[in-house]
């Protein structure tokens, strides 16, 4: 029998299709999040570098980021003044969203594809995701 005339062939081709489609739209936005991320974090590490060119790091003594560059409105609004290491922190903090931003895509993605159980999986990831970052902020 002719596929075109058989729902159930039909179905399955188009759900074929969408499944191609996630795969290529996840795989397409974690490239896209390394690779912006990685463009950032290289234009601060040149601006960086252009003002600082003699430059040491010492690693006998760990030395922390001040505190203006520990919280994501601090990373912006030094980013937003051009400044090279809110810059260089803007790119982690990008390379930081990238993954979660491909996980909230599945959900949404699982979502569309009617599959409760993935659904509820990729949601429990995405709260061990988040509460890995904000967690400190709960207990604190």
């Amino acid at each position: 029998m002719n596929d075109f005339l058989n729902p159930a062939a039909l179905r399955d081709k188009l759900q074929e299709w969408l499944d191609q489609r996630i795969e290529i739209v996840l795989a397409q936005l974690l490239r896209a999040g390394v690779l912006s991320a990685a463009l950032v974090v290289i234009a601060g590490a040149v601006l960086y570098l252009g003002a600082h060119p003699r430059a040491h790091v010492e690693y006998h003594t760990f030395h922390a980021e001040p505190e203006q560059l520990r919280g994501v409105h601090s990373i912006f609004h030094a980013a937003l003044e051009g400044q090279a290491t809110g810059i260089m922190q803007l790119g982690l903090l990008l390379l930081i969203a990238t993954p979660i931003a491909r996980v909230v895509f599945s959900v949404f993605a699982f979502a569309l594809e009617g599959d409760r159980m993935y659904v509820m999986f990729t949601l429990i990831v995405l709260a061990v995701l988040l509460y890995s970052l904000f967690g400190s902020f709960l207990i604190a």
